[in-house]
């Protein structure tokens, strides 16, 4: 209380009361005087400018330019060389290089049969697992929305929990789970009366098994999307259908549906993206096998640009997957998005 005092006094004091007036005009003064710097806004937004033109523009420019070219190595010749008084800018030569044209693009589509078991496998998992997740976590959303679900909070952290988890470690617990002389998958299985099943062994089931694991994975995150979608849906709307007669599946399919249109979009597009891109789990959990029945596009990219140093080669399959799920999303939200 005689801190408060002290403070009131200083406040009400003239001197303060001058000083904080000098320091508002002062600072009034400085506001007029910023606007009048030329090109002063583009400085505040440059550092975005600067940081997306270095870690995605120039990466992307750089591989589609790479995709026409072989790698042949490493170089040390000099690209660019800038002077200007006594500062001198040198920009190296990144690697020897030999124009090959489109020769990339026709091997790949024509003659690159692993290429097209990877676009296969990728499409596989696609087809199955998107459909499976986006129905799975539509579901499981509808039931924690539920009026009649207790514990919403608990079943809401348990199932969204393995969105949490390490890629590489959940990958290798699905390796030990499924591992078809050792697993608790084949064990269960076992003593129930059923015959083991070659999880890793067989490629329908290597597949499948990256099918499971993938699904157990995002399962979770579409979830919390879908749920938070479902509770900005007015409950006029269900009332008003109630009213009307409506059914519990005439609610669903007329009310919430067209409700939760945008954010089911959004679900099934970075679903898309994001299948098209797995990389870890078949890296850990099958190695790409039996095979190479689970080897996914960007595996193959990985495999062709630091195991095999085809760096021009893996770039031109990086354009053609990047070509593959634009179309997939445009397809996407033209049958499905809104204006």
């Amino acid at each position: 209380m005689v801190l408060g005092a002290i403070q009131s006094r200083v406040r009400s004091s003239r001197t303060y009361q001058q000083l904080s007036d000098r320091v508002r005009y002062a600072r009034q003064d400085v506001s007029d005087l910023v606007p009048k710097i030329p090109g002063l806004p583009y400085a505040y937004i440059s550092p975005f400018f600067i940081l997306f033109g270095i870690f995605l523009l120039f990466p992307t420019v750089y591989t589609f330019y790479l995709s026409f070219f072989d790698y042949v190595g490493v170089s040390n010749d000099i690209l660019l060389q800038i002077a200007a008084g006594p500062f001198e800018l040198t920009i190296p030569q990144i690697a020897n290089l030999e124009w090959v044209g489109l020769s990339h693009y026709e091997r790949l589509i024509f003659r690159d049969s692993l290429f097209h078991t990877s676009l296969f496998n990728t499409s596989f998992i696609f087809f199955v697992q998107v459909p499976l997740m986006v129905i799975l976590g539509l579901a499981t959303a509808l039931v924690l929305d539920s009026k009649f679900i207790r514990a919403k909070g608990l079943f809401r952290t348990l199932i969204a929990l393995p969105v949490a988890t390490g890629l590489v470690a959940y990958s290798t617990i699905f390796l030990l789970l499924f591992n078809d002389q050792v697993g608790l998958v084949n064990y269960v299985l076992t003593q129930v009366g059923f015959e083991p099943v070659s999880w890793l062994g067989s490629a329908w089931g290597a597949r499948f098994t990256l099918v499971i694991a993938v699904t157990w994975r995002w399962l979770g995150y579409n979830m919390i999307i879908l749920l938070a979608g479902l509770q900005t849906v007015p409950q006029q709307l269900y009332e008003a259908a109630e009213i009307d007669g409506a059914t519990r599946w005439q609610q669903f399919r007329h009310v919430t549906l067209p409700q939760i249109r945008p954010v089911l979009l959004f679900v099934v597009v970075s679903s898309t993206i994001g299948t098209f891109q797995i990389f870890s789990e078949p890296y850990v959990i099958t190695g790409g096998g039996p095979s190479n029945a689970t080897i996914t596009i960007v595996q193959y990219i990985y495999n062709q640009a630091f195991l095999q140093l085809n760096l021009g080669y893996a770039s031109a399959v990086s354009v053609i997957l990047v070509v593959i799920v634009s179309i997939m999303s445009i397809i996407q939200i033209n049958i499905g998005g809104e204006e």
